[in-house]
């Protein structure tokens, strides 16, 4: 079960890793790198329209690109949220002044987005949300209230906020989908979240009257639950083969370090790396079966119930193999370098995050149980 390349995407891949090698070196930051990228038409392939400043292939094409991607040595991504999340939603739910404003900037790599979802009390349960936005007598909302692991909020230029704009209603009733710029002093501040891993990847974001026009609302006024639900249905794509790649290669690591350290010899060991890498071919087949299908219930559920204890059990192997050692930091300690990690203490650290970030375990399995299996609601006050 794979993709039958045909002449065209092997060129294709010829291009994509040819211009990968010459330029991955180019940039000093990755918003730099996004105008780079944007400059050479790759942003944007795989929206369903052209005509903003972006190209489009065909899925296997798109496939080609997020394989070599993953392959190449080139920087991690700062735009994928505006041009994988916040783009197809506009084409699917925006106006053309919206989608002839926004698309074009995130096409050119100029303009960086991040999600406003999530909220101290509202995490997997995303109907609770209480951020509100309030329409003034001059056509402008005020947006107040919280959000939290607001992935790259620090590099972003924009946000796009969920926020309950009728003020008595419950659930998901009553919200909208508004951009919100985030350069709003006094308005907007963004405070990083420093993680296990001694990064801040993600941050919290408050709203004390931050300022969205009326025309940035996606969709209308109280349709925001339907625009979040849609948006959330472009996290599967191409991007999970590409994903899979970026596996393949941690769990080869892993499979060295096993050999190097002797731990390959123990028949418990071995029998764990040969379950690793069966259970990333069934996610690689899976991908590959619900690759560009619409409608397909529960799908994302059940990838992202793959590949989150996946990961997270790749990254206790990781520290299994290298028994002892795997305690000990790669430098030694100093007032100047106190939190030091190696990749494979990186990977076990963050990996405990993979079943909780993207709608945890849990939720996922409830979704499946009572959407796609129609298998009775959970009693509210359930434990």
């Amino acid at each position: 079960m794979d993709f039958a390349f045909r002449p065209e995407d092997e060129a294709f891949r010829a291009e994509a890793r040819a211009w990968l090698e010459e330029h991955a070196g180019d940039a000093q930051d990755r918003r730099s790198w996004e105008r780079v990228l944007g400059k050479a038409g790759w942003i944007g392939l795989g929206w369903p329209e052209a005509g903003y400043g972006n190209r489009t292939v065909s899925l296997t094409q798109q496939v080609v690109w997020a394989e070599e991607y993953a392959r190449s040595a080139a920087p991690a991504r700062s735009g994928h949220i505006g041009e994988n999340l916040l783009a197809p939603t506009l084409i699917a739910h925006g106006t053309e002044a919206q989608k002839a404003r926004f698309l074009p900037p995130i096409a050119t790599g100029d303009e960086l987005w991040c999600q406003g979802y999530s909220e101290p009390g509202a995490g997997s349960d995303l109907a609770g949300i209480r951020t509100r936005a309030e329409l003034g007598a001059d056509g402008t909302y005020r947006v107040t209230g919280q959000k939290i692991w607001t992935s790259l909020a620090h590099e972003a230029d924009w946000c796009f906020v969920l926020a309950r704009t009728e003020p008595e209603s419950r659930r998901h009733h009553g919200l909208s989908f508004l951009l919100v710029p985030m350069d709003q002093p006094g308005r907007v501040e963004v405070r990083p979240i420093r993680q296990m891993t001694g990064t801040s990847d993600f941050n919290e974001v408050f709203f004390d009257g931050a300022h969205a026009r009326v025309e940035h609302v996606v969709g209308g006024e109280g349709a925001g639950w339907k625009v979040a639900m849609s948006l959330l249905g472009f996290e599967r794509g191409v991007s999970t083969l590409a994903q899979q790649i970026g596996f393949a290669a941690e769990l080869g690591r892993v499979v060295q370090a096993a050999v190097r350290s002797g731990a390959v010899g123990d028949p418990v060991v071995r029998e764990r790396l040969v379950r690793q890498w069966a259970e990333l071919r069934v996610m690689r087949w899976n991908a590959l079966r619900t690759l560009g299908r619409a409608g397909d219930a529960g799908a994302p559920n059940v990838a992202k119930l793959l590949w989150g204890g996946w990961h997270q059990r790749l990254g206790e192997l990781a520290m299994q193999v290298r028994g002892a050692a795997a305690g000990a930091g790669p430098v030694e300690w100093s007032p100047s370098a106190p939190y030091e990690l190696d990749e494979a203490q990186h990977l076990f650290l963050f990996s405990r995050a993979d079943t909780i970030y993207g709608g945890s375990d849990q939720v996922q399995r409830t979704i499946i149980a009572e959407r796609v299996l129609g298998l009775p609601r959970e009693p509210k006050g359930a434990v």
